[in-house]
């Protein structure tokens, strides 16, 4: 690999992640507070949001693998993209949120995994450098999300209101992260046409999906990840769902010097977990070649669920309660890095060269597209209804709080079993090229 292309990776993954990172941790408490949604619109919302990602092996990862440069492919897709999320800020109706959602995440969704193949196929040594370059990711997340949270702060939290008036005008003023994302992807669009070239190769059948899909059913490893990535992806939008409305409830509380940094809102706070990331993925490198792929999954499985468990107990643990939120929420570069990280990695590695584009949209499709429509329902219909048993829904309650994050705990421990006991502690398959 020349040198010149990680910082040109590293850039597509900086715009890739910053799309993304400036409006879905503030999506839940935009759509509830604000739009006033219920919460089974909004699961369905969020159903809807994660469709692009079920279409994606069989739309985007046949036209990378056997048609069509990614990098071209990723840049009308963002340049589309944008213009589509922009209208998101100002849509104030249920039907039509919901079909520039669908449009949005026909477009969007399918980046995300063209992005790490494209990435993984100009990378020499995926356990050294695939980490050095994805980092930018999580910088691009950090940047945007301390933007909104400071943009919330300054222009959107006017002095002398009532609690009530300044939380309605934070959400109110979370529409403007629609618009970020949007002036970012319009970025990211053109910026893809500069990218390495990555072609189209030819397959053992023209349908690369399915030859992707009868190598996955075909592998001890990849049955096994793909299996409890399920679960792990329903357990992860179950923090994104609920987290930023959790860390507001506390935050009006909290020494206003850390609003300053991190701003308000949660979402600003939120990136503390993209901090600890960095710290992950920085150190994965250096252990990737001592420890196997399923001691890395464990350590991830125990972080999702020491982060529950925090949650759910945050109002009686002997720890002041925005010690243990953040505590909490840094444990998230622990969550990522050793399990979503890594299973990036495990899917490449277990594959042919001429399917990994459709390998990684097929995984993409488990943990961005069922997992989110799973989790979202979940998280919301289900479960945010149960927890509340009959009170009005609030954070602010032990109760409720105990209740609702106790579901993604025991899952958490229930995948972490079961990888101990099925997943393969060595590779099914050499690398092959």
């Amino acid at each position: 690999m020349t040198i010149s292309k990680k910082p040109k990776l590293s850039t597509m993954m900086f715009f890739q992640y910053a799309i993304w990172g400036a409006w879905l941790p503030i999506l839940f408490p935009f759509l509830q507070d604000y739009r006033k949604f219920s919460g089974e619109q909004i699961g369905t919302m969020f159903a809807v949001g994660a469709v692009g990602a079920l279409l994606a092996p069989f739309v985007a990862g046949q036209i990378a693998d056997r048609f069509f440069a990614t990098q071209k492919f990723l840049g009308i897709s963002h340049i589309i993209g944008a213009a589509l999320v922009w209208n998101l800020a100002d849509v104030e109706t249920y039907s039509g949120f919901l079909w520039f959602s669908l449009a949005y995440s026909l477009v969007y969704a399918p980046t995300l995994p063209l992005s790490n193949s494209l990435a993984l196929h100009h990378l020499k040594d995926r356990d050294t450098d695939f980490a050095k370059v994805r980092v930018w990711g999580t910088v691009g997340w950090i940047v945007v999300g301390i933007a909104v949270g400071q943009w919330l702060l300054l222009k959107h939290s006017p002095s002398g209101l009532s609690a009530e008036a300044l939380k309605l005008a934070q959400n109110a003023g979370r529409a403007d992260a629609f618009r970020l994302s949007a002036i970012i992807g319009l970025v990211m669009g053109v910026y893809c046409f500069f990218l390495p070239n990555t072609p189209p190769r030819k397959g053992k059948e023209a349908f690369a999906t399915w030859e992707a899909l009868k190598e996955i059913l075909g592998n001890a490893t990849l049955r096994h990840l793909f299996v409890v990535s399920l679960v792990v992806s329903c357990i992860h939008q179950f923090y994104f769902v609920h987290t930023a409305g959790f860390l507001s409830e506390f935050q009006a509380g909290i020494a206003t010097s850390l609003n300053k940094v991190f701003g308000v809102g949660g979402g600003g706070l939120m990136t503390i977990g993209q901090m600890t990331e960095i710290a992950v993925l920085a150190i994965v490198p250096l252990f990737a070649k001592k420890y196997s792929r399923k001691t890395f999954l464990i350590v991830g499985l125990l972080a999702y669920a020491l982060r529950m468990l925090l949650f759910s107990y945050v109002h009686v643990l002997p720890m002041p309660e925005i010690a243990t939120l953040v505590l909490g929420v840094a444990l998230h570069g622990l969550c990522f890095g050793c399990f979503i990280f890594v299973a990036f990695m495990i899917v490449d590695e277990e594959t042919t060269a001429d399917v990994r584009a459709s390998a990684q949209s097929l995984y993409n499709l488990v943990v961005i597209g069922i997992g989110i429509i799973v989790g979202s329902y979940v998280a919301t219909t289900l479960v945010q209804g149960w927890a509340a048993d009959g009170e009005k829904f609030s954070y602010a309650s032990e109760s409720i709080t105990q209740r609702l994050f106790s579901v993604p705990m025991w899952a958490s421990l229930a995948c972490l079993a079961y990888v101990i006991a099925f997943y393969p502690r060595h590779s099914s398959k050499a690398d092959v090229d």
